[in-house]
């Protein structure tokens, strides 16, 4: 595990994407993602203000920060110093690591299964944190290639 690389201009081949950091405060996201839901719903022709949408364009904003909670977490929160001096210098396998995404061309989901293999080089990292670092990478918006990469 090395340090953060810098995106490229089309972020295809970064391998870590430093955090934004957003100026507003999460209400004030929350509510300007909350109107422009509202502006979608009208835009094809649902009534925002009928029953069963009320609080979708809440509900919608919170699920979306959810979806790219990615976006607020580095590499070094996820791996917070689980990485350990050790006498190993074969291959370390992780399989079957379930991740969910949104495709940045729709911002439709797509879920799969991720495998992370890596060679220790006397240093080893907790495989817990292998599963982590695949959703932080996962939960922002993605192409399966780059996700790869990453």
């Amino acid at each position: 595990v090395g340090e953060e690389h810098k995106a490229s201009k089309e972020g295809a081949g970064a391998l870590v994407r430093p955090a934004k950091k957003t100026a507003a405060p999460e209400d004030e996201r929350l509510a300007r993602m909350a109107g422009a839901v509202k502006t979608l719903l009208e835009s094809i022709g649902e009534d925002p203000g009928r029953e069963g949408l009320l609080k979708t364009p809440e509900r919608m904003a919170k699920a979306l920060l959810f979806f790219t909670k990615g976006y607020s977490t580095s590499l070094p929160d996820v791996i917070n110093d689980a990485v350990f001096h050790e006498d190993h210098s074969e291959m370390v396998i992780v399989r079957d690591i379930e991740i969910a995404s949104l495709c940045e061309h729709h911002m439709v989901p797509f879920v799969g299964k991720v495998h992370i293999g890596y060679v220790p080089h006397r240093k080893v990292i907790g495989l817990s944190k292998l599963a982590r670092i695949a959703e932080m990478f996962a939960r922002r918006l993605q192409v399966q290639e780059r996700l790869t990469k990453q």
